[in-house]
């Protein structure tokens, strides 16, 4: 069955589609997508993992067409980093 493996950094993504066998899990699949050796930072012991944006296990089963998706740690508490609201510009007159 067909999946794609999904990581991204800042400056580089990577979506990939692959074969695995019918009865293949998160984990065969991202083993079997090679990103484990472009991004050798990633940690399946400590970073999440997700099918469309559900976290699972590395051990859940796959379906065809499912999407996994390995996420990256926040480095950032988002409720105190300033948010960066667009001011829009008014015309006088």
């Amino acid at each position: 069955m067909k999946v794609g493996v999904a990581y991204s950094e800042p400056h580089k993504q990577v979506w990939l589609t692959l074969e695995v066998p019918d009865d293949a899990t998160v984990q065969d699949a991202i083993e079997r997508s090679g990103i484990l050796k472009q991004f050798p930072r990633v940690d399946l012991e400590t970073q999440k993992v997700g099918i469309f944006g559900r976290i699972v296990k590395l051990d859940a089963p796959l379906k065809p067409g499912d999407r996994v998706e390995i996420y990256r740690p926040i480095i950032a508490d988002p409720e105190t980093v300033p948010r960066k609201d667009r001011v829009e510009e008014t015309e006088e007159g």
